[in-house]
């Protein structure tokens, strides 16, 4: 990042700092951090180790200002969340009609990790899936498995501006206990869905699940996305902008495991989930929203987030089929000069 870069995210920061939505997330975190419900994942051994106490909230502007609440500094480790940003290297390395012919873009109202195929095409229904996944993770280019993980590594890092590493222990548990996915990867072999190097590939998929995020990260790769692909605060292009609508298409319609349909009536901003705790929501030009809190509800989704998510949505207007004026203005909150009532 240049000198002038650097100045305007010290100046941005400073502003974030003291402004009234900053004052607004942390009424929200307050009123949502006595929720007790919820089970933290134990499917994978190690994220049973958990925290359920912790709690971030993490809204990042396509301006460039980040705003954190919260335990946004907290690692853990980025699971299915993977799922949107992996697609989209897909997209950059093989276009959309290759992709296409591998993995669909259908809803299912299966289980994420259903050993099921669509029964005309033998494609998996969509990349938000495990099937869909591990067969978009086959599609990563690279001579060996160390390479392609590097590339998704480099990939993460353009959205969130810093490095990331992978969680070993929970990569070693998901391999582990990843017979299930095994038996979906041999299946998509068998109707010539995935390629033969079937160990390298799930062994990458196992990979990028564990990889290490915190709420910050998913705000910021939010507000690329947000922000037609380009990270707001470092300027790097992540994502080739054709392919920004096809990621974000298929987040809201599948991007909450079988509860995406009421996620778009209740929320309606594209985002995915992950059973680490994780919630990455994108309101498209506007700004990119990460939640962390490790108990989960019945479908898998984190319920402090859900819920954090959902007010946001309802008190400034960002779902994208509102028509009303929002109870609130976003730029006057964000700037300083809204009422500072509270909610």
């Amino acid at each position: 990042m240049s000198n002038t870069g650097k100045l305007k995210a010290f100046a941005d920061s400073i502003a974030a700092a003291t402004s009234p939505f900053r004052n607004y997330l942390s009424d929200l975190h307050r009123k949502y951090l006595p929720l007790s419900d919820g089970t933290v994942a134990d499917y994978i051994p190690e994220l049973a180790l958990a925290d359920p106490s912790w709690f971030g909230v993490a809204v990042a502007t396509v301006e460039g200002q980040v705003f954190e609440v919260g335990d946004c500094a907290q690692p853990f480790t980025i699971q299915s969340i993977s799922k949107a940003f992996v697609y989209g290297l897909a997209l950059e390395d093989h276009g959309r009609d290759y992709v296409n012919s591998k993995v669909g873009v259908e809803p299912t109202g299966e289980a994420f990790n259903a050993i099921v195929l669509d029964e005309a095409t033998n494609r998996p229904y969509n990349p938000m899936v495990n099937a869909g996944a591990i067969a978009t993770a086959d599609l990563i280019k690279g001579k060996d498995g160390t390479e392609r993980l590097k590339r998704m590594l480099d990939m993460f890092s353009r959205y969130t501006g810093r490095s990331h590493d992978i969680h070993v222990p929970v990569f070693l548990s998901e391999r582990a206990t990843g017979n299930r996915n095994r038996a979906i990867a041999y299946l998509m072999l068998n109707f010539g869905m995935v390629s033969d190097r079937i160990d390298e590939t799930l062994d990458l998929y196992f990979q990028q699940c564990s990889i290490l995020v915190t709420a910050r990260d998913l705000s910021l790769m939010a507000a690329t996305l947000a922000n037609g692909g380009v990270n707001p605060v470092t300027g790097d292009r992540a994502l080739d902008q054709r392919y920004v609508q096809d990621v974000v298409s298929v987040m809201l319609t599948c991007g909450m495991y079988d509860s995406s349909g009421d996620w778009a009536y209740r929320v309606g901003m594209p985002a995915k989930s992950g059973v680490g705790g994780g919630i990455t929501a994108v309101s498209p030009g506007k700004l990119g929203i990460g939640t962390f809190s490790p108990p989960l509800d019945a479908k898998g989704n984190s319920l402090r987030g859900i819920r954090v998510c959902q007010q946001l949505s309802q008190d400034f207007g960002l779902h994208p089929f509102n028509v009303a004026p929002p109870p609130k203005d976003l730029d006057s909150w964000i700037k300083g000069d809204a009422d500072l009532d509270r909610w």
